[in-house]
């Protein structure tokens, strides 16, 4: 069954009204019958042709009634759902997404200005229709195209009936940790009806990066869009020349709304039964045969594959990003290899592959050569991985397609050409392989940056993290890092009590509390009192059970940790870690090698040295089921980060922790404004002061994870 919209609400609302206008008429008109009984008029006949005729004329009354009201509420539905199914809203078209090929990437750095409004929606991408959460009207949403060095500002304006937040994945924020859009952690949400601005420039990175939500699991409605950043050196740092470049969203799709999803998830006895999709789509597109969904409001008449139109001969660039909230895809373009040539904003030397697998978050972009003129036509497979779903869907279909045409360069946009039909629909040869079995990343170990960035030879510490869920109070099942099980708190976000507990006007200042967290290379770390001065977990402001705040010193020097997960589950992990690339150094499945666990007492091994050189660096990495991770994590960007799975679901149910970087860096900066009596020299103190209002605002926090309270009586 559809999700229920608000106009679904208004109808019921309407027919309960008109149920409680015709009860208090009848209560009524019993209270003057009483009246008129009581005042015992002495002609009887008159009294009883009296009551005969009242009673006739409520029998009237009441065949007229059950005739119009069910014609009234026919009509008056038929109304509503005239604007629930049809308000026009702009889908965006696949060539939406064509990167501009007159771009100027030597420009002058410049700040690009982009004005947004949330609004709540309904459309129909693959023919469903569904409430959806977008931007100016638009799925997805717009492209935002800048160079390295640019500022971007995005004027928000929340006129949706929930709270949101906007995040910019795998952007730096240098300088500006506030504008990360986190809600809990850097970000208190933007109210219904409020406006915020995001300011923050891009400087350190290029390549192809997407921003989404980051209240709820909203990114599943749709408020999600890529974001591309040009470098100068572009051309050079890609070593395969392409004649065009565009953006490919893949996505696992829902016809329901993300909130009731969430609170099925999240209640009693669904351990590790995430929500499945029904559906896929590429660039927002797809078509679903309407008569297999008997259930669903549908009409797929102007539903579209997406079709790229690319020159014959010639090499073209597709950026590949997952926006999706759950699967794994694995994608392939029929007959034809191709070379990956960046990942996560990182160059890559050229690798060639004819599958790519993509799980949450991540961003490959590969670059295919229109060479195989065998045919005019050849398909683009999108499939999800399902066996790693935890249930069955009766109406998922887990493949989408989109459409490659040889074309040769025209003026035809793509939104005039037809539809294709049946008898024009690619012919192409799928690749033999059977799909995957495990949810798992591409084999990343070939994959080498153009730019050779060595991985410190010895990290300061290293950390252990075991990943799993577990069922607790409740029969709830909740996801964990180590012993503790993310829940920031909406209207009081961890940064904000970093800064109120680090002025020296705070109770507890110059009294921060470090703790030890299960390490390898330093098994007992120091329990210092006064300024922070080694790595460890802050207990003082952050109940480590529900925040876990794993912090470090200073960037002068920069502090270098490991993280090895080992994950206890048998589903698998995206992990994210906001404002930071990280060096891989490892992947696999059981348990990780002894030389990792316990590098002082195993042998060396000299591989390690070769990949110490140039390893990988994103910044989204996946722990596969009962698997393992090492990752290795230069932290030189202050502020607080949230590290979490980017499986949305696992997320809301406690996937995450923080980082706090350089927080004595950040406390100096704090007690040199005090000093001085002025807030000039403090950007920390000009954050809380501007974005604390925030909090306060009206419905600030709905929309937000139910609290698990709510089944108490469960």
């Amino acid at each position: 069954m559809r999700a229920s919209t608000e106009s679904d609400r208004d109808v019921e609302s309407y027919v309960l009204s008109v149920v409680s206008i015709e009860d208090r008429d009848h209560e009524q008109a019993q209270g003057l019958l009483k009246k008129e009984n009581a005042q015992s008029p002495s002609d009887a006949r008159h009294v009883s042709i009296s009551k005969w005729k009242w009673i006739r004329a409520v029998i009237s009354t009441f065949i007229l009634g059950c005739i119009i009201a069910p014609l009234l509420l026919f009509l008056l539905w038929k109304a509503l759902d005239i604007r629930i199914w049809h308000d026009p809203i702009s889908l965006q078209r696949s060539d939406d997404y064509i990167l501009d090929p007159t771009w100027n990437f030597d420009a002058a750095s410049t700040k690009r200005v982009f004005n947004w409004t949330i609004s709540d929606e309904v459309a129909n991408p693959d023919g469903v229709y569904r409430p959806m959460l977008l931007i100016n009207k638009q799925f997805p949403g717009p492209l935002i195209e800048v160079n390295e060095g640019d500022t971007i500002v995005v004027n928000v304006h929340n006129k949706a009936k929930n709270a949101t937040s906007i995040h910019w994945h795998g952007i730096f924020n240098k300088g500006s940790n506030w504008m990360d859009g986190t809600v809990g952690v850097t970000n208190c949400p933007i109210a219904p009806g409020s406006e915020f601005r995001y300011e923050f420039k891009v400087d350190g990175q290029a390549g192809t990066y997407w921003y989404h939500a980051h209240h709820g699991v909203q990114t599943s409605d749709g408020l999600l869009g890529p974001l591309i950043i040009h470098s100068k050196q572009e051309k050079s740092l890609q070593k395969i020349e392409y004649a065009t470049d565009r953006v490919v969203m893949v996505q696992d799709y829902y016809h329901d709304l993300s909130d009731g999803l969430l609170l099925k998830y999240l209640e009693p006895d669904r351990e590790n039964i995430e929500p499945v999709p029904d559906g896929a789509l590429i660039n927002g597109q797809n078509v679903r045969n309407c008569t297999s969904l008997p259930n669903r409001k549908c009409n797929a008449k102007n539903a579209a594959l997406p079709i790229f139109n690319l020159e014959p001969d010639k090499n073209h660039r597709l950026r590949f990003i997952n926006v999706g909230s759950f699967a794994q895809f694995q994608i392939q373009v029929d007959e034809h290899q191709f070379a990956i040539t960046e990942v996560d904003g990182t160059d890559i030397l050229p690798t060639y592959f004819h599958r790519l697998n993509i799980n949450p978050a991540q961003r490959y972009s590969i670059v295919v050569n229109a060479n195989n003129t065998d045919r005019d036509s050849y398909w683009i497979r999108a499939r999800m991985v399902t066996h790693c779903f935890g249930e069955k869907n009766p109406e998922l279909e887990p493949e989408v397609r989109a459409i490659i045409n040889y074309q040769q360069p025209s003026t035809t946009s793509i939104n005039s050409l037809p539809a294709p039909s049946q008898s024009t629909l690619p012919s192409s040869t799928d690749w033999p392989e059977v799909i995957e079995l495990i949810c798992l990343d591409l084999d990343t170990s070939s994959l080498k940056p153009v730019i050779p960035i060595a991985a410190p030879p010895k990290p300061d510490a290293s950390f252990y993290i075991r990943t799993n869920f577990e069922i607790g109070a409740h029969r709830l099942s909740r996801g964990f890092f180590n012993t503790s099980s993310f829940q920031p708190q909406i209207l009081y976000p961890t940064l904000h009590r970093l800064i109120d507990h680090l002025s020296p006007s705070s109770p507890s200042y110059n009294t921060t509390t470090i703790t030890s967290l299960p390490t390898l290379n330093s098994p007992s770390l120091p329990n210092p009192q006064g300024p922070t001065t080694s790595i460890g977990i802050n207990t003082i402001f952050t109940n480590s059970s529900t925040e876990l705040f794993l912090q470090t010193p200073t960037i002068s020097p920069a502090s270098t940790i490991d993280l090895i997960f080992t994950n206890f589950d048998d589903g698998s992990h995206p992990l994210h870690l906001h404002g930071h690339k990280f060096f891989i150094l490892g992947q696999g499945h059981a348990y990780p090698p002894p030389d990792i666990l316990s590098p002082e007492t195993v042998p060396h091994n000299p591989d390690v040295n070769s990949l110490l050189q140039n390893p990988l660096r994103r910044d989204t990495a996946t722990i596969e089921s009962y698997g393992w991770l090492h990752i290795r994590v230069i932290l030189d960007n202050p502020g607080v980060w949230l590290l979490h799975c980017h499986i949305s679901w696992h997320f809301e149910a406690g996937m995450g922790m923080v980082l706090g970087v350089g927080i004595e860096d950040i406390m100096r900066d704090i007690e040199n404004a005090d000093e001085n009596k002025t807030h000039e020299s403090s950007g920390w103190i000009n954050m809380a002061n501007n974005m604390k209002p925030m909090c306060t605002r009206k419905d600030a926090d709905r929309g937000k994870r139910p609290d698990d309270s709510i089944w108490d009586d469960a």
